[in-house]
């Protein structure tokens, strides 16, 4: 099968790629970089077209309220080409619970960019993942100050990013689901207690302080952040830790 792969040069994308390539498809990255504008459209037709397949990883710069222009603009100009260009299945990568935060700009503009994926004219699946182990040191650096580390005690399920590339690469060789596959790691923490797991485990001496305030995640109640149905990956995060 022939894969466009949009944002097939980040973190997710690139091992998407590496999967399916493996696997003996043919999966293309495409990104800025290549020449590819998902904002202006440029590249597009281009980037679609022959393939089987869209898969769509590409993410707003910003977490604020301009996400879900960014959201609309790019799910617009994609399925625009991709319905012109005949592709017969979109995948996109989403999060769990993003539909129970609408405190969270970001996680409304997500909710957005799976309605118009689901309204839209092409067969679809859309991957829900928990959060990314990899983004563990960036949710601590929003509120680090000195040798203290603030963060709520808000229940997570971390996921890695190789398992979440493995899952959407299944997912996009496989039928349309025309719904949603959740996918979480294999363990529940809460965050502060993560916190504590990951600063002991790369030597560092900083204290964790649980705070209900702090951070993106501090409006998060109970356990949108986990899901007990989701398939879970193999991964451990003492072992991606180590």
């Amino acid at each position: 099968m022939k894969f466009a792969v949009i944002g097939g040069t980040g973190l997710i994308g690139s091992q998407v790629v590496k999967d399916l390539n493996t696997a003996g498809h043919q999966a293309t990255p495409h990104s800025k970089s290549t020449g590819v504008d998902v904002i202006t459209g440029q590249g597009l037709a281009e980037a679609v077209a022959g393939a089987d397949v869209v898969i769509n990883l590409t993410n707003s710069p910003t977490f604020d309220d301009a996400s879900q222009a960014f959201f609309q603009t790019s799910m617009d100009n994609l399925l625009a080409a991709a319905h012109q260009g005949g592709v017969g299945h979109f995948v996109i990568l989403s999060i769990v619970g993003t539909d129970h935060v609408p405190e969270l700009d970001y996680y409304k503009a997500k909710t957005l960019q799976e309605r118009i994926l689901s309204a839209g004219p092409i067969p679809y699946s859309i991957v829900r993942a928990t959060q990314f182990m990899e983004f563990m040191d960036a949710v601590m650096s929003w509120t680090a100050d000195g040798d203290t580390v603030r963060l709520p005690a808000t229940p997570i399920q971390p996921i890695a990013s190789k398992d979440v590339a493995a899952a959407v690469a299944e997912v996009a060789a496989g039928a349309p689901l025309n719904g949603v596959r959740n996918i979480a790691g294999p363990e529940i923490f809460t965050l502060d207690e993560l916190g504590r797991i990951t600063l002991s485990g790369k030597g560092d001496s900083r204290t964790v302080r649980t705070d209900p305030t702090a951070g993106m995640f501090a409006v998060v109640k109970g356990d949108v952040l986990t899901d007990k149905d989701a398939r879970l990956a193999p991964t451990r995060y003492t072992d991606w830790l180590s």
